[in-house]
């Protein structure tokens, strides 16, 4: 029989309270599959002033925060379940911290000036909380830069308390491209001791890396895709790391993310007027018509190709651009979702008022509508610069909307290229981020679209039988709290 485990799982943002990215989607997620595996997770994250507290409970008495010369800091403590389970959720209530418009950056996109400060309090608050709960650390589980400074914090300030002395600490890396860079000074607060100042540890460049030192003193890194797991040990996708990265490749994994199947399945989908599967898919065809309606589009007998996503340099939104002018000439529609850079937003805005019969654009976010584009589209266009798993690709398999993407992180891991030889493959493949590779690449789906209709119907129902559940990824992670457990230097302290 396998251990039960008390996990310390802290992120800075998690759905359904606050969410910027994938972050948010895995920490929402994760800790109930853990639970349905039999461990005991608890969740802390900020009590962000978007979060009603009048629909948490308080727990009683507040508790003090060390916080160096800052002195010690007195925070309050919400908590209530994640929705749909019994895994319990804990926020950390400090108003002159949380009490803001954004989770990490003003209205005007500028980063909050302490954002040194906000996190190694959440990260400190959440050892102070385990404390206060009387709950024995088994597995803490740190993400991304905002947490880092919990693998050094358990081996230095928390490392002779009886609660943490037979922890293990796991950090998850979900985007690379976001550090954690800081002006030195932020070792005083975090308490750990400046010998921690050196290449090998906490310092670039004169100041402090924080997810360089989460990398130093974690007993596992994971990230969210096999290949990306590859790919943060080169210069291309690791920021700068990727010499650290390649040093400590020896405790990193590769785990690539699950989707929630009860809200991500045209069977069963709230959103869409039809559903549908692949043993009746006739209303993919009326949700592809609903769609083309709800934007005017003409119901022609072309393909429609769907897009949902931040209009950002990483999703390829340049190269988009670049190429959308010759695409809407070829016999196809497009549909757009997303939200992002000014210069993007109003690219497409005159694209949609230029070629009103063949491209749709909606800029925002509307969680229904983006249901309605997977489940009307026939193809999804994903092409990332980088891209550490992915969420939207494995979505369009379920609904049987052929991802186009870029040959990257965990849209390599989900996605198999077409190959008319075999009549294999969920989807269409390139390798290098060039214009060229993404207008032919799009190019052969239209075309395998209204010439191989046949192969392109089979491929569908190909990938929507694909399955990337949540339970699978929570035994991986798993996996790597027990190889932690057996692997690190147990402290018999207690």
């Amino acid at each position: 029989m396998k251990k039960s485990l008390n996990i310390l799982f802290v992120a800075s943002e998690v759905v359904p309270f606050a969410k910027t990215g994938g972050l948010a989607d895995v920490s929402g997620v994760l800790p109930k599959a853990l639970k349905r595996l039999g461990h005991n997770p608890i969740v802390v994250m900020p009590r962000y002033y978007s979060i009603d507290k009048s629909k948490l409970d308080l727990v009683p008495g507040a508790m003090g925060v060390p916080m160096g010369p800052m002195g010690e800091l007195w925070v309050g403590v919400y908590t209530t379940t994640l929705p749909n389970s019994k895994v319990p959720i804990y926020f950390i209530d400090y108003e002159e911290f949380y009490g803001r418009s954004g989770l990490y950056a003003d209205e005007n996109g500028e980063s909050y000036s302490d954002n040194d400060n906000r996190f190694v309090l959440l990260s400190k608050a959440a050892f102070q909380l385990a404390k206060k709960l009387d709950f024995y650390v088994d597995i803490i589980h740190a993400n991304d830069w905002h947490t880092a400074s919990m693998p050094l914090l358990k081996k230095t300030r928390f490392k002779y308390d009886e609660h943490f002395a037979n922890s293990s600490t796991i950090l998850t890396i979900h985007n690379m491209q976001h550090q954690g860079f800081f002006f030195k000074g932020i070792i005083d607060v975090m308490e750990v001791g400046w010998e921690h100042f050196n290449p090998l540890d906490l310092e670039s460049m004169d100041g402090v890396n924080m997810l360089k030192g989460g990398v130093t003193h974690a007993d596992a890194v994971t990230t969210v895709s096999k290949r990306y797991a590859q790919e943060l040990q080169t210069a291309e996708f690791a920021f700068g790391l990727q010499d650290h990265m390649w040093a400590h490749r020896g405790k990193l994994f590769g785990i690539l993310n699950g989707v929630d199947y009860e809200e991500w399945s045209p069977a069963i989908d709230k959103y869409i007027s039809f559903r549908f599967d692949t043993e009746y898919m006739s209303g993919k065809q009326k949700c592809k018509d609903d769609l083309r309606d709800m934007f005017g589009l003409p119901r022609w007998e072309v393909p429609l190709i769907g897009f949902v996503g931040r209009f950002a340099e990483q999703k390829g939104i340049e190269m988009i651009a670049a190429v959308i002018e010759g695409l809407i000439h070829l016999d196809v529609q497009f549909v757009f979702l997303g939200t992002g850079e000014k210069w993007a937003e109003e690219f497409f805005s005159d694209m949609a008022a230029r070629y009103p019969e063949k491209f749709a654009l909606y800029v925002g976010y509307d969680n229904a509508l983006s249901h309605q584009i997977e489940a009307g589209s026939d193809m999804f266009l994903m092409p990332s610069l980088f891209e550490p798993c992915g969420l939207n690709q494995i979505y369009s398999l379920r609904y049987g909307t052929l991802p186009i993407v870029r040959a990257t992180g965990g849209l390599d891991d989900t996605i198999e290229n077409y190959d008319p030889v075999h009549n294999s493959g969920t989807g269409f493949k390139f390798e290098l981020p060039t214009h060229d590779a993404l207008y032919h690449t799009v190019k052969w789906a239209i075309d395998v679209w209204k010439y191989e209709p046949e192969a392109f119907r089979e491929m569908q129902k190909r990938a929507m039988k694909a399955r990337y559940s949540w339970e699978e990824a929570a035994k991986g992670y798993e996996a790597v709290y027990y190889w932690t457990l057996n692997n690190r230097e147990v402290n018999n302290y207690r």
